[in-house]
């Protein structure tokens, strides 16, 4: 029990501090790549504003999708 417990600790905090990275720059990208204002001039920091806010949104779920995953595994592995 202590086991899964670590593994879901572990893998909660993975997915806590992971799932707004790659959000912040898969949003940084697209927006980069299908919006010719975004990084000039008159921009004034939208684009980069706009992956901010998503990646900070992106926190809680990436935490929950770490805790379901090690679960998951848990749970698989305790049936065997």
């Amino acid at each position: 029990m202590l086991r899964l417990v670590v593994k879901v600790f572990a893998f909660g905090l993975a997915g806590l501090i992971v799932a707004p990275v790659a959000m912040f720059f898969i949003v940084l990208t697209v927006a980069h790549t299908f919006d010719s204002r975004c990084g000039t001039p008159g921009d004034s920091g939208g684009c980069e504003m706009g992956a901010a806010s998503i990646a900070i949104f992106s926190a809680l779920p990436g935490l929950a999708v770490g805790v379901a995953f090690a679960l998951i595994q848990g749970y698989r592995n305790r049936a065997k």
